[in-house]
């Protein structure tokens, strides 16, 4: 009795969802959680989220990108997203001359549009659980090779059923560690148009200071436009296509949001791990995310100083500062989240009341010392990687060596000429937003750590050799960026006028450092990764059936994998310290508390200035103010950024942009008390389109509910 009661108790404390909103819910799948989600409050239907038979909110939502979401707001292919989202986008058409980051871009008309060459979006045709047909003629007296081998056959051949005689792409899906398995359908548009932007002081208000953080005022959105063929079909850009015309559009709500509503992220999370072995966030926790973190405020303070001496560096990293940042500091959030929640001991004493119920199951028993075994042999081969990817393809000269490496081996058999036209083009791309001081000092930086971090035995023994012969990172970082081709564009655009040839680059200094640190890589390190990962995912597969039989009671959603899921919740504020309550919303009234000309992350358009100034809010306004972003207990991730926020009514009150500092660490461990999303107040961004753009026209297509 006494174990059945611990076991109660320890399921509890490690599964609290059974009383929170977490979960990333299966469209497909949510009639089984539409019970749920009407007692909170919603007032549709399963299949007004999900339907092939009819139109359904699914067809009003787009993966954007590849890494956002974004959502459909008129008849005429227009889309909202996070700015952040499109700011690539944005400054690949900024210039000194043009500087939409600093002011701002808006359309006046569709032919002012701008057109987007390496931007696509994929709308969800369907999902089904193929798990069957993956897993036909299997037996479980195979091999894991042998089951390796029918799945890729199977799956192959579900893909291609499923994409015949149609022009859509489509994909299978391991869930539950390869317990499950869904199909997905998509179909993807290439002609996708910047219609319009808030400048960077309102879609990025705040900068890195204000990122993951609340309460926030960020006015992160920005507005492209998908076009197509005249048959509504996809089609390659041309001045020929038209609008799309969705079967589906977001109705916008203006009624606000009040403490305790109801609301719904429907978009694409990138990556989750909730169910995963204590030893894989003590590694986490412990040793990838302070060296990670180290890594990243070296480069970013190198990016900074720079960046403040110049416009012109500024814009050309804006970007690329914005990349390093986010994860920095998501980091930092998690690991202080895993250590406030306990989480690597709430894990253990799970694991341990796992193996008690496992004694007497041969398929469980000792699984845990297993995968315990395995972590701790990954562990050194893990962090060299990490350090492969964060100090060394982290300096960009080493990077572009590697992708010109590649287009050079892609295209061996193609004409010299050719091939040079492909490298030229790849290269302008790179140059028109790189500043060598800032990668010669990043590279020092982050190089030595690599040199005093990792273990002499991982390392290439060309570094080693080189470091002795130069005597230090410091004089191989003078040897490399003042010989090699690829630091400066005039040498390397000469050398490969006539054509390349499988020599040009042979000796250059960037391409001997990349392909010793690659083939290292690739001949010492990754083979024996990828051996014990593989070990693990076999069983985690089987750990994961054990945790869904050990803990019956428990209603388990598959981690996320850049798939479209619904979560749910209600608008909530929430305490993040002793003595401390955020309310659930924030107005104008913060970001003119914050507003300083002499910062440039804090410094707002002087047309913000004078609309506040003469209290010039239109419709916009709640209790005499305009809202500007709220927080609710949904389970979002990185992915869900751009992400449509309804309310019961299936309308559209808000986009998703960031998660609370206090609670990054739900990819990992949900807690429903200090977990928050935050979403602009759509309100704010319908201010901005009118009051400080004058974009009007834009208001106009839209469908807005009052």
């Amino acid at each position: 009795m006494k174990r059945l009661l611990l076991s109660c108790l320890v399921l509890v404390l490690t599964f609290s969802n059974l009383r929170a909103d977490e979960g990333m819910w299966l469209p497909f799948l949510i009639k089984e959680r539409i019970a749920h989600m009407q007692e909170k409050g919603f007032k549709l239907t399963a299949e007004d989220l999900y339907s092939i038979n009819k139109a359904s909110l699914k067809d009003a939502i787009v993966h954007f990108g590849g890494g956002c979401t974004a959502e459909l707001i008129s008849n005429q292919g227009l889309i909202l997203t996070n700015h952040h989202c499109g700011f690539r986008q944005i400054q690949s058409h900024s210039s000194v001359e043009h500087d939409y980051l600093k002011d701002g871009f808006w359309a006046a008309s569709q032919k002012e549009e701008l057109p987007n060459p390496k931007l696509d979006v994929r709308f969800l045709v369907r999902m089904e659980d193929v798990t069957d047909k993956i897993l036909d003629s299997y037996k479980e007296s195979m091999t894991e090779s042998q089951r390796e081998k029918i799945v890729a056959t199977n799956s192959a051949k579900v893909v291609s059923e499923a994409t015949k005689g149609n022009h859509y792409e489509a994909k299978v899906e391991s869930l539950y560690y390869g317990n499950q398995y869904f199909l997905f359908v998509y179909e993807t548009f290439t002609d996708v148009r910047l219609v319009g932007a808030p400048p960077s002081s309102i879609g990025k208000f705040g900068g890195d200071t204000d990122n993951w953080m609340w309460p926030r005022h960020t006015g992160d959105f920005s507005l492209f436009r998908i076009y197509a063929g005249k048959d509504n079909k996809p089609a390659p850009y041309s001045k020929e296509n038209v609008p799309y015309v969705p079967k589906k559009f977001f109705t916008i709500s203006t009624k606000g949001v009040n403490e305790g509503d109801f609301t719904l992220v429907y978009g694409y999370p990138g990556r989750t791990q909730q169910y995963v072995h204590s030893e894989a966030v003590r590694y986490i926790l412990e040793k990838s995310n302070p060296h990670k973190i180290k890594l990243r405020t070296l480069r970013l303070d190198v990016q900074r100083a720079e960046m403040a001496k110049s416009q012109e560096v500024r814009i050309k990293y804006a970007s690329k500062n914005a990349s390093v940042s986010n994860a920095w500091k998501k980091w930092q959030g998690e690991s202080k989240g895993i250590i406030r929640l306990n989480t690597v001991d709430k894990k253990v004493t799970f694991e341990e009341e796992f193996n008690k119920w496992a004694q007497d199951k041969p398929n469980y028993n000792g699984l845990l010392r297993k995968i315990s075994l395995l972590y701790s042999k990954l562990e050194p081969y893990s962090f060299a990687i990490e350090y492969y990817n964060e100090a060394i393809i982290a300096n960009e000269i080493v990077k572009l060596a590697r992708d010109v490496s590649y287009i050079v081996k892609r295209g061996s058999k193609m004409a010299p000429q050719v091939l040079a036209k492909n490298v030229k083009s790849m290269l302008e791309n790179f140059y028109k937003d790189y500043y060598l001081p800032i990668d010669k000092k990043i590279f020092i930086a982050i190089v030595n750590e690599y040199d005093t971090n990792v273990p002499n035995d991982m390392k290439p023994p060309y570094f080693r050799e080189l470091k002795e012969k130069l005597g230090s990172v410091d004089k191989i970082a003078e040897e490399l960026y003042s010989k090699s081709l690829l630091a400066d564009s005039n040498k390397v655009y000469r050398a490969i006028k006539d054509g390349i040839s499988n020599s040009t680059f042979t000796k250059d200094p960037a391409f001997v450092f990349f392909n010793a640190f690659n083939d290292n890589n690739l001949k010492n390190i990754k083979p024996i990764t990828d051996k014990i990962q593989r070990e693990l995912a076999l069983l985690y597969r089987t750990y994961m059936k054990g945790q869904m039989e050990f803990a019956k009671e428990h209603n388990f959603y598959p981690d996320a994998n850049s798939t479209l899921r619904i979560a749910y919740g209600n608008v909530s504020g929430y305490k993040p310290a002793d003595a401390i309550y955020y309310k659930h919303y924030s107005t104008i009234e913060g970001i003119m508390e914050k507003d300083n000309p002499g910062i440039y992350d804090y410094n707002i358009p002087q047309e913000l200035r004078d609309v506040y100034a003469n209290r010039d809010f239109g419709k916009w306004t709640q209790d005499g103010t305009v809202p500007v972003c709220f927080v609710a207990t949904n389970h979002t991730s990185g992915g869900n950024s751009g992400s449509p926020i309804i309310n019961a009514d299936g309308e559209l009150i808000g986009i998703n942009f960031d998660r609370v500092w206090e609670g990054t660490m739900s990819d990992i461990d949900f807690d429903p008390e200090m977990c928050r999303n935050i979403s602009l107040d759509i309100r704010y961004a319908l201010f901005i389109i009118e009051k400080v753009a004058g974009a009007t026209h834009l208001i106009e297509e839209m469908n807005i509910s009052q």
